[in-house]
């Protein structure tokens, strides 16, 4: 399915609980998936390792939002097998345009590094891919946008399949009935990928606390996608 794909028909299947994927990055059709078993992070149970805790306060990468996010999504679609074809790619990017997507990137000096993107849709974030090309940097992304989530009042994030490298990181798989029930609680309600005041301290990250500092920040409130960006290093 491809005729007369729009930003707003790819909203309206969020809502209704399925996702578009292609076979591949050649593969000019688009599916639409609705998992019988869904994958999702309760928020309140991301596992961080010792080894990624250590890593996140010492680390003197920088976390930015919103700066880059067509490569973000370059970088999830840069593999041998990828369900991101060009079509994919300009829907997300118009997403994005229109404040619904958004990327949270990790950045050694000028090189991105590593990131997730995802939509978010009420109190809802639909986690689309992640990519790094250092180690950890995906899970340090993903650390970082499951703290922003909670701190922007968010109640669900779907992982849309559950991977055993996300169910060590915390993730579960629902059936699709209780995926509806959340589903639908979470859109009625309203959450901010952007919540004013929001400063995300390393040190709270990395203990896994659920609301991060609200000292220092620069970003801004809403569903914007004005990019900003913090050290990984920042302790205030």
């Amino acid at each position: 399915m491809t005729d007369a794909l729009t930003p707003e028909i790819l909203l309206r299947a969020y809502a209704m609980g399925i996702f578009p994927m292609a076979e591949s990055h050649t593969d000019p059709t688009i599916h639409w998936i609705d998992p019988r078993k869904r994958g999702i992070f309760p928020l309140d149970k991301f596992h961080i390792s010792r080894s990624l805790s250590r890593h996140i306060r010492r680390s003197n990468w920088t976390i930015r939002t919103n700066t880059n996010f067509c490569g973000v999504v370059q970088g999830c679609a840069d593999r041998p097998e990828t369900w991101i074809n060009p079509e994919i790619f300009r829907l997300y990017g118009d997403l994005h345009d229109l404040g619904f997507a958004h990327s949270l990137e990790v950045w050694e000096g000028e090189n991105l590094i590593g990131g997730v993107y995802g939509v978010a849709i009420g109190a809802a974030f639909f986690g689309e891919s992640m990519f790094s090309r250092r180690t950890n940097a995906s899970k340090i992304a993903l650390a970082y946008l499951i703290h922003r989530l909670n701190a922007g009042g968010f109640t669900l994030f779907d992982t849309q399949f559950l991977t055993p490298h996300l169910a060590s990181l915390g993730a579960m798989e629902i059936s699709r009935a209780e995926y509806q029930r959340r589903l639908g609680k979470a859109l009625a309600a309203t959450a901010s990928f952007a919540p004013e005041g929001y400063c995300a301290v390393p040190s709270s990250v990395a203990a896994g606390s659920a609301f991060g500092s609200t000292a220092g920040s620069s970003t801004t409130s809403g569903n914007s996608r004005s990019g900003t960006s913090q050290r990984s290093t920042q302790t205030s």
